[in-house]
């Protein structure tokens, strides 16, 4: 039986003190009863001997040290999880906010999990189509794969997220597939966005919600990652479905991480985050990717904006480390008008390789992303050299990589919101731009395939 305490000591801002307690648990659930017999919930940040720290889910500003109490519940949070959760929209800690039913379990699971054993992972190899040409052909996205946006303020993240969870799914349509989709520290014109994008365009079906506001506690944030990602091992491991996680805005997520710090009076680390971001990070995406004899996958796609387009910021530097390459959102090319405006030169995705060819999408892919690769990365630097020169100064062969760099960006990469390429649309568009160059030029494309696709219409 859960006891009740009356020995709270001070409330600092979003956090109470209690003293005197016994067995309280780090993470540990907690009821705090309001002399008005209003009851609110916490979460236990941290427990020493005889004392435990409890922050609120939300706000503290009209509590009093007098008549309240305070009730540790023995469990920490957990998620309800059944198949009836596809097709909902719930808040940043699971409760449902489409005025839908709660959910009744078939299972209750601790949010917080654990990372997959590297010993028990299956390397990436399949691949998932986003309908998107600069992702498809360009930085391929692997079932099991970790791949981060890396954005800016102003630039259309959210419209890209949004594109890719309606869009993304397998080639093998027999295979079960779902979206979870977890919002971060968003408006209410947001999430609006988001939900009405999911349900006009029947996305919602296969797909999970949930939407953390901006004005929503600190540690709901936190939260929040935790109750997506559980969802998502739910589908994937137990229902043996293939999971497409999309978390938007990871930089939401470690503002409020360093905003808990700040109040438990820890040291600061880089910028103020504290010492432990790098680790607390790696336990949200290392949950991500294949587990061998498993038949369901969780690919895994954060969105982070990079404060003052810094990508040496803490929050894209660590994301970098723990995941398996990065797409990189252009300013340059947002202010051309291109949308998506993926920037394919400084984008990677590290486990291409393994999903992409014969068998997976088509022979000649690997060959193709490195010519055009090549051709645009000529032609950017011959553009670089006209606006220092002019362009009088270029040479022929110049002139026609610049040419071939604006109608790459004008066809290949900027395509429509609701524009949903296949990969075979997508490589066929690529080899109709590579003959706008001379065949001789073509030296990254293996001969017998040069021979095969370079006529083909």
């Amino acid at each position: 039986m859960p006891k009740e305490y009356t020995s709270i000591s001070r409330i600092s801002g979003p956090l109470v003190f209690v003293e005197n307690v016994e067995n309280v648990k780090y993470g540990e659930l907690v009821e705090v009863k309001l002399s008005s017999g209003e009851i609110r919930q916490g979460q236990v940040l941290e427990a020493y001997e005889g004392a435990a720290l409890i922050q609120m889910f939300t706000s503290t500003q009209d509590l009093s040290l007098q008549g309240m109490r305070v009730k540790f519940l023995g469990h920490v949070l957990e998620i309800n999880l059944s198949p009836a959760i596809l097709g909902r929209t719930f808040d940043g800690l699971g409760r449902p906010r489409d005025g839908g039913p709660s959910i009744i379990p078939e299972k209750k699971r601790d949010i917080n999990g654990s990372p997959i054993n590297p010993y028990s992972r299956a390397y990436p190899s399949e691949f998932i189509q986003t309908g998107i040409s600069a992702i498809d052909g360009m930085n391929t996205l692997v079932r099991g794969q970790k791949l981060p946006i890396f954005s800016g303020a102003g630039l259309p993240h959210a419209t890209l997220a949004a594109q890719i969870a309606r869009q993304a799914r397998l080639l093998n349509e027999e295979e079960k597939f779902a979206v979870v989709f977890g919002a971060l520290g968003i408006t209410f014109e947001e999430a609006n966005f988001f939900i009405e994008e999911f349900r006009k365009t029947g996305a919602l079906e296969r797909s999970v919600l949930f939407i953390n506001l901006a004005d929503d506690p600190v540690i709901e944030r936190i939260a929040t990652p935790r109750f997506v990602l559980s969802c998502a091992e739910y589908l994937a491991f137990d229902l043996d479905m293939h999971v497409l996680v999309i978390i938007s805005d990871m930089t939401n997520y470690a503002e409020a991480l360093r905003e808990i710090s700040a109040a438990r009076k820890e040291i600061p680390g880089r910028r103020g985050y504290p010492g432990y971001l790098y680790t607390d990070l790696a336990t949200l995406y290392e949950r991500a990717g294949r587990i061998k004899g498993r038949k369901g996958s969780i690919t895994l796609i954060p969105i982070l904006t990079m404060p003052e387009d810094d990508r040496t910021h803490p929050i894209p530097d660590l994301t970098g480390y723990i995941t398996e390459g990065q797409i990189f959102l252009s300013r340059e090319l947002h202010r051309k008008g291109i949308y998506p405006p993926i920037d394919v030169l400084q984008s990677l995705s590290r486990l291409m390789r393994g999903g992409i060819g014969e068998g997976r999408t088509r022979k000649d892919h690997g060959d193709l992303s490195n010519q055009l690769y090549a051709g645009y990365s000529r032609g950017v630097e011959a553009r670089e050299l006209a606006v220092v020169l002019g362009e009088s100064a270029l040479t022929e062969e110049d002139i026609l990589f610049l040419r071939f760099a604006q109608e790459f960006e004008e066809k290949f990469i900027k395509q429509g919101e609701y524009e949903n390429r296949s990969i075979f649309e997508t490589l066929d568009l690529g080899w109709k731009l590579l003959r706008m160059l001379p065949k001789s030029s073509l030296k990254r494309i293996r001969p017998e395939y040069l021979e095969e696709f370079w006529g083909r219409e």
